[in-house]
């Protein structure tokens, strides 16, 4: 995993900024997750092989996966959220995110067939744990339910999404009658270029700052950041997220806020003038490999002509040399 995928998971895996990410995507911005209804999964899954070379089952890993419980019209109300992040865009992500999802269903039907093997061997259970022939063979109750599962891809790249966003997007079919047999499988996709400069003010956290930097690493008119006062106070993980994704030439101190705007323009005069110091520099070192060339050369006793071709010295300064050396 790359600087920026490991910065961005460590900074996702707060529960407000998590909260924050799903509520911008599902629900518009409006603050309908919240940071204390979220619990931490196991972000482990098995894997089954596939492919000419698998020989065995491998363990998958999700970035992020956390399960939201709250209660609503007197009943609980359960989801299971997963966060894949992606420092660039990943052409298979639909096959990466299906296998995710279906890995944490399968989980879900192995984990209630366990429960109903250990219900019927515990002495004192008062619930009946019978099952028909059909719900014993599946591990699963006719009336039992799974946990939905959403997973959001987030992608720091400032460059528009150019992958597939579905299954079927992936799939070299003629006959679209077929995809009709071909479940599909719709990815959820949270990147800088596709929210405008207005939207990222629906963010609650320093997430919103984080994305709208990306969208704009490249650009060299700032004025988007100009009077937004989420850049001029800013929490240091942000800040720090926002110079390792984008690359900025910006200096932060570790733990204090951060005025992200006056940073950004410092860097960029400091870049300025270290690049005005080393055309200085090269302009120097060019001068004096020109002149040392034009000593060679007089001493070769070449003409005048040929040495101010040669190095650009003019005729006068190559007649000054000559009569000094």
């Amino acid at each position: 995993m790359g600087a920026i995928d490991t910065e961005t998971k460590a900074y996702l895996s707060d529960r407000r900024r998590f909260a924050d990410a799903f509520n911008f995507s599902v629900y518009d911005g409006d603050e309908v997750i919240l940071a204390e209804d979220l619990k931490e999964l196991d972000t482990a899954a098995i894997a089954l092989p596939y492919g000419v070379d698998a020989k065995a089952a491998v363990q998958k890993y999700r970035d992020l996966l956390k399960l939201y419980t709250v209660m609503q019209d007197e009943r609980a109300i359960y989801l299971v959220l997963g966060l894949e992040i992606q420092a660039l865009v990943h052409y298979a992500m639909p096959v990466r995110g299906m296998l995710y999802d279906a890995l944490n269903y399968a989980r879900q039907v192995t984990e209630a067939a366990a429960s109903y093997r250990q219900e019927a061997k515990s002495e004192d259970s008062t619930r009946n744990t019978s099952l028909t022939q059909e719900e014993y063979l599946s591990g699963f109750r006719k009336e039992d339910r799974l946990t939905p599962v959403i997973t959001l891809t987030l992608c720091l790249s400032a460059e528009p999404w150019d992958a597939p966003t579905s299954l079927h997007e992936m799939l070299d079919v003629e006959d679209k009658r077929l995809l009709r047999f071909v479940p599909d499988y719709k990815l959820n996709l949270l990147t800088p270029a596709q929210i405008t400069d207005e939207e990222f003010a629906k963010f609650r956290t320093g997430l919103g700052a984080v994305m709208q930097f990306a969208k704009h690493r490249n650009d060299k008119d700032v004025s988007w950041m100009e009077g937004n006062k989420r850049f001029e106070q800013m929490d240091w993980d942000t800040a720090s997220l926002i110079k390792t994704v984008t690359g900025a030439n910006i200096q932060i101190e570790k733990g204090e806020s951060v005025n992200m705007w006056a940073a950004w323009e410092n860097g960029i005069n400091q870049a300025r003038i270290d690049g005005e110091a080393t055309g200085r520099q090269a302009g120097r070192n060019e001068g004096e490999s020109n002149m040392m060339t034009a000593i060679r050369m007089i001493r070769e006793d070449k003409p005048i002509d040929a040495i101010r071709k040669e190095t650009g010295i003019s005729d006068q300064r190559l007649t000054e040399l000559r009569s000094m050396l």
